[in-house]
């Protein structure tokens, strides 16, 4: 798997690159992952309700192709995009949910904490309190878009959104743990659960 390290990038080039790459792929093309952080953006999913934004802001609105409802991201958030090859790596979406979860999960407990699955909300919480969101697109079996992990971040933004379409829920971040470790030094710790969970595959030649 080949994995690219993007900084902070602006959120609507990134997701038409996803796309673009998506698109033209084929059997022989590696599978990617893609690191990065975003400049503060809302985004609204395929069959997102735009009233969940709440209040006005000047952030602003994307309405992208992944499911789910609408989210934020911002600097200080881990993003990770998953370019796979479903088919080849024989899974299913819900299988690839699960891993994703699990990864982040495992991320997570390396800093002593219990972050768990909520059933019917994917993504990942403690004591039932959003850390972690997802959200997938899959094209002709091949995945974009990817998960999300607050670190260290302004959750201001966040409260002006019903989160994944949740009216009141509340959202958290690795920091109000106690957590000191920088986004970047977190984003390697979880690539490296990420590559336990989807360990490389050969693409066909």
């Amino acid at each position: 798997m080949i994995v690219r390290h993007l900084g902070l990038a602006p959120y609507e080039p990134t997701w038409r690159a996803m796309q673009e790459f998506t698109t033209h792929r084929d059997a022989a093309t590696a599978d990617e992952l893609w690191l990065v952080q975003h400049p503060p953006v809302y985004t609204l999913g395929q069959a997102g309700k735009p009233e969940h934004l709440i209040r006005p802001t000047e952030i602003p609105l994307v309405k992208i192709d992944r499911g789910g409802q609408i989210t934020y991201h911002g600097p200080g958030q881990v993003v990770a995009y998953l370019l796979l090859d479903l088919h080849r790596r024989h899974l299913k979406v819900r299988e690839m949910v699960q891993l994703l979860e699990q990864a982040l999960i495992d991320c997570i407990a390396d800093y002593g904490l219990d972050a768990r699955r909520k059933d019917g909300a994917p993504g990942v919480y403690i004591d039932g309190d959003k850390i972690a969101a997802l959200g997938l697109r899959v094209k002709n079996g091949c995945s974009y878009h990817g998960l999300s992990l607050n670190v260290d971040m302004d959750l201001t933004p966040f409260t002006w959104i019903n989160p994944c379409g949740y009216s009141g829920l509340k959202t958290i971040q690795l920091k109000d743990f106690g957590v000191t470790e920088a986004p970047d030094e977190v984003a390697e710790r979880l690539l490296g659960h990420l590559r336990r969970h989807f360990p490389d595959v050969p693409p066909t030649a």
